[in-house]
């Protein structure tokens, strides 16, 4: 096998369409565009959403809703995953390093410790925001809920 000699396999590969050639070419003329009408015209571009001059549905669709530019989002954290997480790596502190490592949030994210489960380990956990039972639930075992 040399360089030179190497070649797509039969039938891989095919001519582009020439268009606008001449009649003998049978694509002259109207070089396949049909006759008349907005996509028979060069330069055109049909704009996103248009449905044939029909009244497009973002149209006829009301308006809703809003985004509020001010809210915060945190990852859910419930106690039974804070237990499970000291029982498993022998934990007394869990913070945003910890949950990191074992891979609940990342970097980025925001961290809210809800009360869902029981926690039996006194723990001191490190959070960006605490649900009223979940600190309360930290703090009967003995542990403390510290916002970061």
């Amino acid at each position: 096998m040399k360089l030179h000699t190497l070649k797509p396999a039969n039938g891989s590969t095919h001519h582009d369409k020439r268009v606008g050639r001449g009649p003998g070419s049978g694509m002259g003329g109207t070089s396949t565009r049909g006759h008349k009408g907005a996509k028979s015209r060069s330069g055109y571009h049909k704009k996103i959403g248009f449905e044939g001059g029909q009244m497009p549905l973002q149209r006829r669709l009301p308006k809703f809703g809003f985004k509020n530019i001010n809210r915060v989002e945190y990852k859910a954290i419930n106690l039974s995953v804070l237990q499970a997480l000291a029982e498993q790596k022998n934990f007394d502190k869990i913070g945003r390093e910890e949950l990191i490592a074992a891979g609940f949030i990342s970097s980025k994210q925001l961290v809210k410790i809800l009360g869902n489960g029981e926690l039996k380990a006194k723990l001191a956990v490190e959070a960006n925001a605490f649900s009223k039972t979940a600190e309360a639930a930290i703090q009967a075992v003995g542990g403390t809920a510290t916002k970061i």
